[in-house]
Parts: structure tokens; sequence; C-alpha cells
């Protein structure tokens, strides 16, 4: 295998599990729904019990996601997670409430109480989604910081990475074009989340309501993912020549659009499943939403990581040196990690085989109001 080969692969599947994070976002989304005030105590404990036996998985992946970001492709573990380390930071202290809540909300005694804990779900519910999107968002605005890999000689200082902003990762918030997308992967999670909730729920008023929010949130949808796309298309981007070279071309991202063909089409058809689940989520009493919007997650994302990163892109560039900026070929690890990583690679199949067991083991039954009311275990 080729080097070059082993790092268009490694791309790929950090590409594919940033799409499966996104999908399994419907966790935060579900739970942002539990500020809906058309909705019982008895209605909000039943879509946590639904999210409740996945919230895990969200988890798991975001964690699978960092660690092959790691040992893939280390230089931006080190610039990212070690320079704009306010936006992990975060977002792993809103996973950690959200695990805690999970458990103690309902336990007696507890130092929130109720409400307490639920509104520490809904704020894993609007940041989580959010910081995921703003970061991914600065692939295409880019992040200030500069690249030096000759300091590793430095026995006094061997930093390679050097963060230009005292905000380390909040000066994102400022780049309107990164908040955008953010917001728009926040509202694909309340969609996603109610889908599924409705899926996976066997109560026919929370279905109305849920329709009812559905709605709402389509519409934020698709306004704030319009403006992102459109700018996208329009805004320079860094293009990197045969030596390595980046510098500012016009029209970029719309180039590589045009240029590959295959994420063009990845592009179009997870935007029409997106909408036909939305579709059949929002205006007909069909179920299956959450399996058409969920798939369609997936490839959207995975062709943003393909704009972001194939045809001579640089994925994460720097807008203080241009020279600095990482691409698929100056970041990733050495051939002989790839090559070892990627024989490991090849039980993903299995673990994803374990998931959907372990998923439709969950699933056999619906969740109700009587198991809600009922001795059985519960959140």
């Amino acid at each position: 295998m080729a080097y070059e080969f082993l790092q268009n692969y490694w791309w790929v599947l950090i590409a594919l599990l940033g799409g499966l994070l996104v999908a399994l976002m419907f966790v935060q989304g579900a739970n942002l729904h539990l500020g809906n005030r058309m909705l019982d105590d008895t209605q909000k404990r039943m879509i946590l019990n639904a999210t409740g036996r996945k919230w895990e998985l969200t988890f798991t992946t975001l964690v699978t996601f960092g660690g092959a970001f790691f040992a893939s492709f280390p230089l931006f573990y080190s610039t990212s997670f070690g320079g704009a380390y306010w936006v992990w930071v975060l977002l792993l202290i809103s996973f950690v409430f959200q695990a805690v809540s999970y458990e103690f909300q309902n336990k007696k005694e507890n130092l929130l109480g109720v409400k307490g804990f639920r509104v520490a779900l809904m704020v894993n519910g609007l940041l989580a989604p959010f910081l995921v999107g703003t970061a991914v968002g600065t692939f295409f605005t880019g992040s200030p910081f500069t690249v030096d890999k000759l300091a590793i000689a430095d026995a006094s200082a061997p930093v390679i990475s050097t963060w230009g902003s005292a905000w380390h990762g909040l000066e994102a918030l400022g780049q309107f074009h990164a908040v955008l997308l953010g917001c728009t992967l926040m509202f694909l999670a309340a969609i996603l989340g109610a889908l599924f909730v409705i899926q996976n729920v066997d109560d026919g008023d929370i279905h109305t309501k849920m329709r009812r929010s559905l709605k709402g949130y389509a519409g934020a949808f698709l306004l704030f993912f319009l403006a992102w796309a459109l700018i996208l298309l329009l805004r320079p981007g860094y293009a990197v020549s045969e030596d390595g070279v980046v510098s500012l071309e016009k029209y970029k991202y719309l180039h590589n659009l045009l240029q590959m063909p295959v994420v063009l089409s990845m592009l179009l058809a997870g935007v029409v499943l997106v909408l036909w689940g939305i579709w059949k989520g929002a205006f007909t009493p069909s179920r299956i939403g959450f399996w058409l919007t969920a798939p369609g997650t997936v490839l959207v994302v995975m062709a943003v990581f393909f704009l972001a990163g194939f045809n001579g892109t640089a994925y994460y560039p720097s807008c203080t040196d241009l020279q600095s900026s990482l691409t698929i070929r100056n970041s990733s690890s050495s051939y002989f990690t790839l090559q070892v990583m990627s024989w490991v690679s090849l039980l993903i199949p299995f673990v994803l085989a374990y998931i959907v067991f372990a998923w439709r083991a969950m699933d056999r039954k619906k969740i109700n109001a009587f198991e809600i009311e009922g001795p059985s275990d519960k959140y």
C-alpha cells in the first residue's frame, strides 16, 4: 500500500466517524425537546428513557473520532486540541454533565433536583452540536496558529504548534461562517432527535407534538444550511500545490465540488435523504424519517470533510501563516503507523455489527407510558 493511499484511506475513515458522530447526536437533539412546554412530565421521561439507552454510543463515537484523529493525523491533534483547547474542554464538560444527569436526576435528595439535571441535558444538547459544528467550520475559515517542525529539536522548548490567540479556540465564535455551521448542526441535531422520538416512542400525542416542533426546526436548519453552503461556494479556499505551497484560490471549494463528481453525488444524495426524512416526519404519519435523515447526515458530513481535505486542499488552514496550514500530506502519521492501523481498522465492520445488534436488542420494545409508570428500571 502506497503512503498516499494510506493517508487518503484514513481521511475517509475520519470523515466516516465524523458523519456517524453527527448522526448520533440525535441524543443531544432529543434532549433539547425537554424544554418543550407542550410535553408533560411523563412524556419527558419517555424521551429521556429513549435517549438514555443510546447516549453511550454518541460519547463512544466522539472518543473514537478523537482517538483516530490523534493516531492518523497527530499534528492536527496537537495543534487543535493543544491550542483551541477551550472548545474541546467545554465539549467534554457538557458530556460529563450529560452522563451525571441521566444517572442522578431522579435519585432522591440529588443536589440539583430533576429540573436542574434536565437543564444540564438541554445545555449539552445545545453546546455539543454547536461546538462540533463551529470547530469543523474553522476547516474553511482558518485558525490563528503557526507550525515549526524544527522546534522539536529545541530541548528548551520543543513545541511544534503555537496558538496565536489568547482565546484558545473561542475566537471561532467571531467567525460568522464557522458559527453558521455550528447553528446548522444544532438545528440538525434537534431534527434528528424529534425523528428518533417519533420512531422510538410509542405514544401518539408525543408524535403530534414532535411533528409540530419538527417543522420549526426544519425551517431554521434550511436557512442556516443554505447560507453556510452559499458562502462556502463563493469564498476563497486554501489550495496546496504539488510542492506543498499553500495559497488562496478563489472559489476553491466550488472547484473541489465540480472536480470531484463522486463527492458532489454524495452531497446531493445526502441532502435528498435529509429532506426526505424531514418531510416524512413532519408532514406524514410515517415513522421512518429517522432512518432516512440519519444516513443522509452521514453522507453530507463525509462530503464536507472531503471538500476540506481532498483535491489539493489544506483541511486545517492557518490564517496567521499560510505555510503552517495542515494538509493530509504534512500532518499524518508515519507510513508504518498508518499501515499497522489500517490492519486494525479491518475490525470496524465487526464493531458496527455489534452496534447494530445492540441497537436492535434495545429497540425490541418501544418506550411507552406504562413502562415509565411501572416498577422496571428507568431514568
